[in-house]
């Protein structure tokens, strides 16, 4: 049996078909797939270089690159339903540290990924880069302690 027809039988919906872009912020959109691999400690990594959304204080456009890294347990996000997940924030306010722990919360909610660290290299405005990290390790597992300790030791470094 094919990856693509596992896929398909798992229920999810944006994959496969033509793209129907959000015009506000919906978590709903997000879809997951079941891990071939729970038994195993991998990273997933997702690079967002297109990321826009709105001060919610002047209405103007916030332009970053999210970044998110994750430890799958049992559920995975599906790639595009993240893509238009992301793409639902370009007419929604939010500040950018508001947006980073929104992205988390909502991922953490979909999955529950055993660990998983969102950050956000905002486009400086008014001179001023912000670049939030929010992060989350299941508690009570050595994925809470991870979670402490790359929190006690982030480093900033936009290259890395």
């Amino acid at each position: 049996m094919s990856i693509i027809k596992n896929r398909k039988e798992e229920g999810l919906k944006a994959l496969g078909k033509e793209t129907n872009y959000l015009s506000d912020y919906d978590p709903n959109v997000l879809e997951t797939f079941e891990n071939q691999h729970p038994e195993n400690d991998y990273w997933v990594r997702f690079n967002c270089p297109e990321f826009t959304t709105l001060c919610p204080i002047t209405g103007q456009p916030d332009f970053a690159e999210i970044r998110i890294s994750y430890l799958p347990n049992k559920k995975m996000v599906e790639s595009k339903s993240l893509k238009l997940y992301l793409f639902s924030f370009r007419n929604h306010g939010d500040f950018h540290e508001d947006s980073v722990n929104t992205i988390m919360k909502d991922l953490i909610r979909l999955m529950e990924p055993k660990y998983i660290e969102v950050t956000g290299f905002f486009v400086p405005r008014g001179g001023i880069s912000i670049y939030p990290y929010a992060n989350y390790g299941q508690p009570g597992t050595k994925y809470e302690r991870m979670a402490e300790y790359r929190l006690m030791n982030h480093d900033l470094n936009v290259n890395s």
